[in-house]
């Protein structure tokens, strides 16, 4: 039986090989836009790796709605039915998990090398843990233990409403009320949200922003070569540690709250000396509460493939 396992983005899709163990081997990064679909992909690596012909379940963490057959990614013009790839490849199982189903799997997981420790609090063994992802978007899930195992609770939390907790955060919710009707986290908590942080504080100030990316923000501000994408970037931390201390309230998150995403491990050291596990504890009568729990960086790069695995060997565990 070979275990195969893949992360799919809107730009790359990433596939290997998983053993019982959880290792993977035969790594292999292809850009989606190279391949009409799916399918094709599929087929081109079972090929390259010699898998035609043999016995193969698949884990496939995709950044897309799963729950029906028919699959429509968010980013990618790949349409397909789960039943008909299944058929198709010749597949003995195939499993389709959303692409954060696969970052809570693999939090369980990580090593102390996959991860960096932000502030204080420490982890207690077999209780919930969250996980938020600043980056295109903002990703949260929880996984919690369930009979020897682990169980993920997906949701679409990153799109709850923005709470200010500052005058700073009043400012920057009434600039982009501006220009929605309605303000999520999402829309602070993100590559766009970090722009739109910026913007909101120079519009405050009565300046013009600068065309800035979020990448051009956060160089400007680690370099210190620009005031205002300081404060921007900072406003991100603080917001960040405010957001996360919600999830560690709501789930009882004493297995610690998890940081993922594309954006917040380009800036390690400064995230360690920024507001955010402040403001994390800063939670009124409940700060002893979130002082306890511990908040992680997931540094390791490739956690959906991890995940994936991680979420197939207990699939096949559950099956004996």
């Amino acid at each position: 039986m070979v275990n195969v396992v893949a992360d799919i983005g809107g730009t790359n899709i990433r596939l290997g090989i998983s053993d019982q163990q959880g290792n993977i081997s035969e790594l292999e990064v292809f850009q989606c836009n190279d391949f009409a679909s799916l399918a094709d992909v599929l087929k081109h690596y079972f090929s390259e790796k010699s898998i035609s012909g043999k016995s193969v379940n698949a884990c496939l963490a995709i950044a897309c709605p799963v729950e029906n057959d028919l699959i429509s990614m968010t980013n990618l013009p790949w349409e397909f039915s789960k039943s008909a790839l299944k058929a198709t490849l010749k597949l003995n199982k195939l499993l389709l998990i959303n692409d954060y189903t696969a970052i809570a799997h693999a939090v369980p997981f990580l090593s102390d090398e996959q991860k960096v420790n932000i502030g204080d609090g420490k982890a207690v063994a077999d209780k919930p843990i969250a996980i938020c992802g600043p980056g295109t978007g903002l990703g949260v899930a929880h996984v919690v233990p369930a009979n020897g195992h682990w169980l993920s609770l997906g949701g679409e939390g990153g799109h709850v409403d923005f709470a200010p907790v500052d005058e700073d955060e009043t400012r920057i919710l009434s600039y982009l009320l501006s220009k929605y009707p309605r303000v999520s986290y999402e829309q602070v908590l993100s590559g766009l949200g970090l722009e739109q942080i910026y913007q909101a504080l120079m519009f405050d100030k009565g300046q013009a922003p600068e065309p800035y990316s979020a990448k051009d923000i956060s160089e400007r501000a680690l370099n210190e070569s620009c005031d205002m994408c300081q404060q921007a970037l900072a406003q991100f931390c603080k917001i960040l540690g405010s957001f996360a201390g919600n999830l560690a309230l709501t789930m009882a998150a004493f297995g610690g709250v998890y940081i993922a995403g594309g954006i917040v491990p380009r800036f390690i050291e400064y995230f360690k000396s920024s507001e955010f596990r402040s403001r994390f504890e800063a939670k009124g009568r409940f700060v002893e509460f979130n002082k306890t729990i511990p908040t992680f960086v997931i540094t390791e790069s490739q956690p959906g493939i991890i995940g994936a695995s991680a979420y197939l060997r207990q699939h096949n565990t559950e099956e004996l």
